[in-house]
């Protein structure tokens, strides 16, 4: 994995000297992370002129974080007070460094008063969205991380399936959907587990409450699991106790054909906004135009949301090799409604289409 990280460097390295910066200060934890193999908390990774270094607060540093740099990357632990941010600076100064990209969108004014305070001769250029723009396209070994972090997503949601609901909160399952991500090997879950039922169901960022499984309900779920860093997600709506209502069939078909549509549309060089519009558009024709969510997918990998957006206004086109979610749902106020969501990996034609990564079934199933 050395070469995997000092590669990545090397790419951020050439944009930053095509653009006159001979340094960069990357302080974003996710970013470090895929710069370095390791984020501790409060660690900022200096690229350039001498050698990359981590460095990383004594309190935060750990005994493993050596473990996980390459070899080519130097490691410097602070004391108990020192700030990484004026560090690096400070490691600057004797250089001939005269100017430094930094994160603009993450670094905070006080460390950027700090950097000038240290090192006033250094002029500060915004490194700008550089490194998230490098995460967009995944190699095949964060792929296998993804695939992995899918199968066991889909390992809790199966036998959360298999259990008996009706009587049991929304919070109860969703906690035990987050013990059953960890019992099957993830770091913990990918974000917030939701779990909504009844007239909840259907509702994106629901916070599951207290309310309890009845007969006849929506059961909407959405759950990731985070594995070695890299998050997934999983959404799916179920009916509980008794067959379901023609009018909970007709809703259910209605969000899966725009769901299918908008993972259809995952080929190499569909702009975003074209993806989006193919699994909206069968959502607005049937009235619901004014029920949606701002966008009907993104981008996962070292976070749960990132780059691209699949939004109307999104600008851009897909790459080989980029996992997106496809996620539309409709909500009825009082009544409840229907997610489904998918992790896939784009994938041209020649390769089969488009990996679907998570695949409990999307069959509109009567538990």
């Amino acid at each position: 994995m050395s070469d995997v990280f000092a590669v990545r460097r090397d790419r951020l390295r050439d944009r930053c000297s095509a653009a006159g910066n001979a340094a960069a200060l990357v302080s974003r934890p996710a970013n470090v992370r895929y710069l370095a193999g390791a984020a501790p908390p409060g660690a900022v990774l200096l690229l350039g002129p001498g050698e990359d270094t981590l460095l990383c607060p004594r309190t935060h540093a750990g005994e493993n974080v050596e473990a996980r740099l390459d070899d080519q990357l130097g490691l410097t632990v602070l004391s108990t007070v020192g700030d990484p941010v004026v560090a690096a600076a400070g490691v600057l100064i004797p250089s001939a460094a005269t100017s430094l990209a930094v994160e603009e969108h993450h670094l905070t004014v006080a460390a950027h008063r700090a950097i000038g305070s240290v090192a006033p001769r250094l002029r500060l250029a915004d490194l700008g969205c550089a490194v998230e723009q490098l995460r967009i396209v995944k190699d095949e070994g964060e792929i296998a991380c993804l695939r992995i972090a899918a199968e066991i997503a889909d390992q809790a949601l199966g036998e959360l399936l298999e259990s008996i609901l009706v009587g049991r909160t929304e919070r109860h399952l969703a906690l035990e959907l987050e013990r059953r991500l960890v019992d099957h090997g993830a770091d913990g879950p990918a974000f917030p587990t939701t779990v909504a039922t009844g007239p909840n169901s259907g509702r994106g960022g629901h916070h599951p409450s207290d309310r309890r499984v009845e007969e006849g309900d929506f059961l909407s779920v959405g759950l990731g699991a985070d594995y070695r860093g890299y998050r997934c997600l999983i959404g799916r709506t179920f009916v509980i106790g008794t067959s379901p209502a023609d009018w909970q069939i007709e809703l259910y078909e209605l969000v899966f054909s725009a769901q299918r549509a908008g993972r259809e549309a995952l080929v190499p060089s569909a702009g975003y906004r074209d993806v989006d519009r193919a699994t909206r558009q069968p959502l607005e024709a049937a009235g619901h135009g004014e029920r949606l969510a701002p966008r009907t997918g993104h981008g996962v990998g070292l976070e749960i949301d990132e780059d691209p957006q699949l939004a109307p206004a999104a600008m851009g086109k897909l790459d080989a090799c980029v996992p997106v979610t496809v996620g539309p749902g409709v909500h009825l106020p009082g009544r409840g409604g229907v997610r489904i969501d998918d992790t896939l990996v784009v994938r041209p034609e020649a390769d089969g289409g488009p990996e679907l990564l998570t695949i409990t079934t999307k069959e509109l199933l009567a538990l």
